[in-house]
């Protein structure tokens, strides 16, 4: 399997970062829309490395297609060709109350905005651009705003998803998936893969060529010490994941539903240290990744290996030894796909 890894969003750090990861026999790295912008990132590491390059996620509701287009298009260029687009819709009250923009039907505007990505990306390869939707229209397209045509092509849209509705939507109009690693192997087979199938029934599109990209919380080591520090920092994630209702599902397929009421009250209380004393070893092992590099690689590729050639580790609240994260991706290397 491929591996990517998260590098640092900083401006400061996000070069050498790049190249720490690079040096770990990495296949790609991605940036993540947090505490620093998610593109900007990609620049730095675009000229430090040759690693392949994605957002992961770029937040698109509070964005214009145009936006996103010009943003994807200039960095798969710089790259030469090494960058995908993965978009998110987050949730409701970060759209409305951190973003300060506007959430409806979060669904039909992600494939909405995916389809005018793509009607923008043609424009530029030479074709007329008419799209004219219910959440966007884009008609102009001057000489003077046309870059043309991409020499790299227009890059890959992914959509990242949880739930059956984004799911599928996914699977009907993007290049690919990015599964939510807030996951277990239970929820990914019973819920996440039958609605793949879906949206690609409903499209009339073969299964070859959509990509499905997986994403794990890890927590590696083979010190006692180690594994301890990194199944707390995954831990923690879990929690404040769990805190939000869109990820209730994966609790439920697990038969954990009614921490989720629990965690949500702590989270609005700020208590974050009693959020991460509700999720016990077990909860950590079915929705994350515990154990030594070997053993989380044999748990990825257990969890993911028959749909996914891809996986997007996440290291949460912890730094790894170096020499672990090498071992992890080696081992995951010699995993065969079975897709």
């Amino acid at each position: 399997m491929k591996v990517h890894l998260q590098v640092d969003g900083s401006p400061v750090h996000a070069a050498a970062s790049a190249a720490d990861i690079a040096a770990t026999g990495a296949d790609g790295l991605f940036t993540f829309e947090g505490q620093h912008d998610v593109f900007f990132p990609l620049i730095l590491a675009a000229g430090a490395t040759g690693l392949d390059l994605m957002t992961n996620v770029a937040i698109a509701p509070p964005r214009s297609p145009l936006h996103l287009a010009h943003a994807a298009y200039d960095l798969q260029l710089y790259s030469g060709g090494r960058f995908r687009l993965g978009l998110g819709s987050q949730v409701k009250a970060h759209i409305e109350k951190r973003y300060g923009s506007k959430w409806e039907r979060p669904a039909a505007r992600m494939a909405e905005t995916i389809a005018a990505i793509k009607a923008i990306f043609a424009a530029w390869e030479g074709h007329r651009l008419d799209f004219r939707g219910e959440f966007f229209t884009h008609t102009i397209m001057a000489p003077n705003f046309n870059p043309g045509p991409n020499p790299f092509g227009p890059p890959p849209v992914l959509l990242g998803a949880l739930g059956p509705v984004m799911t599928r939507t996914a699977a009907e109009v993007a290049d690919g998936l990015l599964v939510m690693p807030f996951n277990s192997a239970r929820h990914f087979a019973e819920r996440t893969v039958p609605a793949v199938a879906d949206g690609l029934r409903r499209a009339g599109r073969p299964t070859d060529g959509f990509q499905i990209i997986a994403q794990a919380m890890v927590a590696v080591g083979r010190d006692e010490a180690d594994l301890a520090a990194a199944i707390d920092g995954v831990a923690a994630l879990i929690s404040f994941y769990g805190s939000t209702p869109a990820y209730l599902p994966v609790l439920e397929a697990e038969g954990w539903a009614d921490v989720q009421p629990e965690l949500n009250a702590l989270s609005k209380q700020g208590r974050f240290a009693e959020m991460r004393r509700l999720i016990g070893d077990e909860v950590v092992a079915r929705i994350g990744i515990v154990g030594t590099p070997e053993e989380c690689a044999q748990q990825i590729a257990d969890r993911f290996s028959e749909h996914a050639t891809e996986v997007c580790c996440y290291f949460p609240g912890y730094t790894p030894r170096t020499a672990d994260v090498a071992d992890l991706i080696g081992a995951l290397h010699r995993t065969p796909a079975l897709r």
